[in-house]
């Protein structure tokens, strides 16, 4: 007995009508296509695309699914006193108009996917300095070293030794995929090294000589 006859009930298993059509189903229909694509496309996480990924972040629980509000680059007119990398000079910036102008970034499949494994880990997170380490690991596969930092007095920042792209920046501070116990205040320290001035004591990995890198400026 083959596969498609197991599907007919007994009192109908003699009449060779219905057994002809039923059989004449299966070879016309093969729905084994169908499920390996639903499988591969929208269940398989390290597959899905376009609409399996999203149907995985409300899973996750990434509320507002791809969507991140990154700030916008553009600087305002300003004097040297806040420095050149947050104002602009006559004629090189406009006024702030005292909101701080946002766009919304929508992440492509692999970031998302990323973004899913990384909220998926955050959600069976014990909270552990190893396990976030993990996570940031994960996250930021292949940019450079990044950890966490316990400062004490309730404290705790995300070191990221490479700086973050904007939308980068956005999944850290927005997407609630990083995971911070109750109460404690988190920061973001971007530090490039080796492009960055230091001393011997830092190691000459870590940090430059004169002439060589810049003074880091802590944001």
């Amino acid at each position: 007995m083959n596969n498609v006859e197991q599907t007919i009930l007994s009192q109908y298993a003699n009449s060779p009508t219905l057994v002809q059509l039923i059989q004449n189903m299966d070879g016309y229909i093969d729905p084994s296509a169908d499920i390996d694509a639903f499988y591969n496309l929208i269940w398989n996480v390290d597959t899905a695309v376009g609409m399996g990924l999203d149907i995985w972040g409300k899973i996750v629980g990434l509320d507002n699914g791809r969507k991140l509000t990154i700030p916008s680059a553009e600087i305002n007119f300003g004097f040297s006193q806040a420095g050149t990398a947050s104002a602009a000079p006559f004629g090189s910036g406009v006024f702030s108009s005292g909101q701080q102008a946002t766009q919304t970034y929508l992440l492509g499949d692999d970031a998302f996917r990323t973004l899913i494994l990384a909220k998926a880990l955050a959600n069976i997170c014990d909270g552990s300095i190893q396990s976030m380490n993990r996570l940031l690991q994960n996250l930021f596969a292949g940019r450079g070293r990044c950890y966490v930092n316990d400062l004490g007095n309730m404290q705790m920042r995300y070191t990221f030794e490479f700086y973050l792209q904007p939308w980068e920046k956005a999944i850290v501070t927005q997407s609630g995929a990083l995971p911070r116990p109750t109460g404690v205040l988190a920061s973001i320290l971007e530090v490039d090294l080796p492009n960055v001035f230091g001393f011997r004591e830092a190691g000459t990995m870590s940090a430059a000589p004169f002439n060589q890198g810049v003074f880091h400026l802590n944001s």
